[in-house]
């Protein structure tokens, strides 16, 4: 039975049950204190904890999950990926464990010949909490499950929470007995890898405040009402029905796994190794692709390093795969490319549950394909820095990589730390995760805080659950109007609910009950404005939806005070408001003019639409051309010269694909849309704000475009009066070059190229000048030459402005002058601008004395605030800005060379 046949006879049974089935959550968390959905409950937990009332008492679903706590376990063991799925069903205060034990016995041992999933009765066991007699009762009474085959557990096997505060509650799990070839008698407590389990009841009914193990936690009491949270792995399921051992093998998985080996020439089942490297390419590579599909794109925080992560991992198995086959490592497999391949075959696999797959292929696999490009840059780089690291440690006597190497692998050549671990234990090393986790950390404490808590404003999300269960969702006008009546029904400050009052300079967060003010979202900043009542007023700087339904005015009491329950009178600022309708639908013309010059790969993967300038993330393998871009820019300019038509209606999400109408990648919708369409040009859903008719928008000036990551480009343009004026500007410039130049404007490319033709010529020519004067002292530098311990040390500082390059040539040339049978290390350094230059030589008899360029300018370069690396002759780093307070730190460079040489001395190598 296929996986998705699987899924198809579980919603259906519960759907007889008189279950509402709807669809899964996406894999990104609305929960902050988690980046994916980990369990099937989670998208359900505030209706489990009472915040919000769910609109059905029954559910049913299959529930996408991400889960990597535990990622170095995926292909060792027969049960641990990253990605899997839930099929779960639901009581929200309806019924409790009788209809949750009678409902999946039912489905379990029925026929499949009748729509069941035909389990022998006597293969199934049960598992209770100890001390649950209700549910002891109910499987050996109303059940007629043997005593023998009801077992007792404790808190670890036997309560189930999400291992952060929450729902929680006693569960009874139903295991199937595999048979003797498995393991030894004596049911789940005796051997969970004979007896496996298949599935969880759950019985929640406690509130959890807090959880430190998963037998050690805190019940703050219990829950507003008893509800029942079942979950049955899909993934386990179908290798029990599909008669294989472990997940690996069952039919989404092993497509994937079997193409892999394909690929890189390997058989399966042969080689333990292989094998493992093989489960971890098939599990990953489908975990990316679903990750992608619910708009994850690769980066180095939160999310996007998941999937970086997982991406990665996946190439890096690959590799060493071909590589191993082929007579080498990694390396000989650079110029391989695995991914596209094995994304399509990932899709197709999985399409059969999750049709939109075949939709958004194109997008997924310009995203995954663009990573693996980036990657194979990462390895060349990363893997040379990484095996000098280990040679300056095997120098040294040391089994452990410093936390400043492995950060300066990940910051500075994008290795990602798990990758480093990996390889580092292979060469019989550790790495100390401590201290690149402090730098990791000052790092993030120096950027930019993320704009999360910008969706909050640091309040309880409870706060605002509570006020929207209270007053209902908030009916937004600003469609049809730019000011209106409404009445406070809810003040915070400091994230707190103010029960009456907040006066004049107060910065207050304001929830009306109905209102025009356009809250952030779809890629839309905030409406501003004011909200007035009797005696007071506040000035809204930002308003944003905490909550879907629940509309959130920021900003400052500017005068009086204002209560709740007041009448009020709420009023956007109209040229803001124009300026930034006149953006977003500008956004959808630049989308749908590029997706007719690239193709439907160019789909949209973000945007910001200010007032009078646009921003457009969208999915390309590579960059535009200059001529695709001026030709999208002069397409969209002739859609407004004909003033279209544009107007907003609801339809069906169904209806509304038949029509063609884009949609954001990875955005999911619901079964009612809303559709913006300019004449019969474009049609994208949407809830933003536009204008009326196209020709509004006045012009389009697009600026140029750039990479933002592995397959993502992003394209700013300028609207309306602000492209107007940016013309106007280049225009002025224009005049002046040609005044300046006395050429005519259509002949200023021409002339100033030849300017800077001549130009870079007298470069090149004072260039070679002042290299060959700076080579004319090689000679005597290399005569000051001072011994350490046997060994020659040539220590110079370049003359300020010298070139790296020259640098670079004074630096060998200094080594070739050494005498030959005399062990030397040449350390030149130099200012080119505003920050030094390192390079370090190490000649023959030098490297035979154990002496490596690589290492040692990571020592002079560290010294310098910097890093650098590369080859046992020869390595070149940098460091920070040569401050006026710590003049002398290149002096303190050449001495950590010294040092390291004294020490290289003492140690006999």
């Amino acid at each position: 039975m296929e996986s998705a046949e699987i899924a198809r006879r579980f919603l259906a049974y519960f759907k007889q049950q008189g279950h509402e089935i709807v669809p899964s959550a996406p894999l990104v968390a609305d929960d902050p204190t988690v980046l994916f959905v980990i369990a099937g409950m989670q998208p359900f937990k505030p209706y489990l904890l009472g915040q919000r009332t769910p609109p059905y008492r029954r559910v049913a679903d299959v529930q996408k999950c991400v889960r990597t706590l535990d990622i170095e376990e995926v292909g060792k063991t027969t049960r641990h990926a990253t990605f899997f799925q839930m099929l779960g069903n639901w009581s929200f205060g309806d019924y409790f464990k009788q209809g949750a034990i009678r409902y999946a016995w039912e489905l379990l041992t029925k026929s499949e010949a009748d729509g069941g999933f035909g389990f022998p009765e006597d293969k199934l066991w049960a598992t209770i909490l100890h001390g649950d007699d209700e549910a002891f009762s109910i499987w050996r009474n109303e059940i007629g499950l043997p005593e023998d085959r009801i077992q007792a557990r404790g808190l670890a096997d036997n309560y189930w929470h999400m291992g952060v505060p929450g729902p929680g509650g006693p569960c009874s799990e139903i295991y199937y007995d595999r048979g003797p070839e498995y393991g030894r008698d004596g049911g789940p407590a005796a051997d969970e890898d004979r007896f496996l389990e298949v599935w969880n009841l759950v019985f929640m009914q406690d509130q959890l405040s807090k959880v430190r193990a998963k037998d050690d936690f805190d019940i703050e009491g219990p829950l507003p009402s008893k509800n029942v949270d079942t979950g049955m792995g899909l993934e386990r399921m179908a290798s029990i029905l599909q008669g294989v051992d472990n997940l690996y093998e069952i039919d989404t998985t092993w497509k994937i796994l079997d193409r892999a080996a394909e690929l890189t020439e390997q058989n399966y089942g042969r080689n333990a190794a292989t094998d493992v490297a093989l489960r971890v390419v098939a599990d990953h590579v489908r975990s990316a692709i679903m990750l992608v599909e619910d708009g994850v794109l690769p980066s180095n925080e939160g999310r996007g390093y998941v999937l970086r992560r997982i991406v990665r991992r996946s190439i890096r198995n690959l590799r060493l795969l071909a590589g191993s086959q082929r007579g080498g490592g990694a390396a000989s497999a650079t110029g391989e490319r695995f991914m596209p391949e094995l994304t399509t075959v990932a899709i197709e696999a999985m399409a059969g549950l999750y049709p939109e797959l075949s939709r958004d292929a194109a997008n997924i696999r310009t995203v995954i394909e663009a990573e693996e490009a980036a990657f194979a840059s990462t390895l060349r780089t990363g893997t040379a820095i990484f095996d000098a690291s280990v040679e300056e440690n095997r120098r040294r006597n040391s089994t452990t990589l410093s936390g400043v190497q492995a950060f300066q692998l990940h910051d500075t050549y994008g290795f990602p730390i798990d990758l480093t671990l990996e390889m580092a234990a292979e060469q019989g090393l550790t790495v100390d995760e401590e201290g690149f986790r402090r730098l990791m950390a000052e790092q993030r404490d120096r950027a930019k805080r993320d704009a999360a808590e910008k969706k909050t404003g640091n309040a309880d999300i409870s706060a605002f659950a509570e006020m929207l269960e209270r007053s209902g969702a908030v009916t937004f006008t600003g469609y049809d109007q730019i000011s209106g009546e409404a009445t406070i029904l809810g003040l915070l400050v400091n994230g707190v609910p103010v029960p009456e009052v907040a006066g004049a300079g107060t910065e207050v967060d304001v929830v009306l009950d109905r209102t025009p003010f356009y809250a952030e979202g779809g890629g839309q900043l905030a409406d501003a404005g004011t909200i007035t009542v009797d005696g007071g007023e506040v000035a809204v700087s930002d308003v944003q939806t905490p909550l879907p339904g629940l509309i959130v005015h920021r900003g400052k009491v500017v005068s009086g005070e204002v209560t709740v329950n007041a009448p009020a009178f709420a009023e956007i600022d109209v040229e803001r408001r124009r300026a930034l309708s006149r953006s977003h639908t500008a956004t959808h013309l630049v989308h749908r003019a590029l997706r007719g010059a690239l193709g439907e790969s160019a789909a949209q993967a973000g945007s910001e639409n200010a007032p009078g300038r646009l921003r457009f993330d969208f999915t390309a393998p590579g960059a535009v051309p200059l001529g695709v871009l001026r030709d999208t820019e002069d397409e969209v300019n002739e859609v407004l010269v004909n003033d279209l038509d544009v107007r907003a209606f609801y339809t069906s999400q169904a209806e509304a694909r038949e029509m063609g109408a884009l949609a954001l990648f990875g955005e999911k919708y619901g079964d009612q849309v809303r559709v913006v369409e300019v004449g019969d040009y474009s049609r994208e859903l949407c809830g933003g704000t536009h204008v009326a008719r196209s020709g509004q928008l006045g012009l389009i000036k697009v600026l140029g475009e750039a990479s933002i990551g592995s397959g993502v480009r992003r394209i700013e343009a300028l609207v309306g009066i602000d492209a107007f004026r940016f013309l106007a500007r280049e225009s002025v410039l224009v005049s002046q070059l040609s005044e300046q130049l006395k050429t005519p404007r259509e002949q200023l490319p021409e002339r100033i190229s030849g300017v800077l033709s001549r130009l870079r010529e007298a470069e090149r020519e004072l260039q070679r000048l002042r290299a060959a004067r700076l080579l004319e002292s090689a000679g005597e530098i290399a005569a000051s030459a001072a011994d350490i311990s046997g060994m020659a040390l040539v220590t110079h500082r370049a003359p300020d402005g010298t070139e790296p390059d020259d640098i670079r040539k004074l630096a060998l040339d200094v080594r070739d002058r050494v005498p030959r049978g005399r062990p030397a290390v040449v350390v030149i350094i130099g200012v080119p601008a505003d920050k030094p230059v390192v390079v370090v030589a190490v000649n023959e008899a030098g490297r035979g004395f154990g002496l490596s360029a690589g290492a040692l300018v990571g020592t002079a370069a560290r010294a310098l605030g910097g890093n650098g690396g590369g080859k046992p002759d020869v390595a070149q780093g940098g460091g920070a800005p040569i401050s006026d307070s710590h003049p002398g730190v290149i002096d303190e460079a050449f001495e950590a060379v010294r040092r390291a040489l004294r020490d290289t001395g003492r140690s006999g190598r």
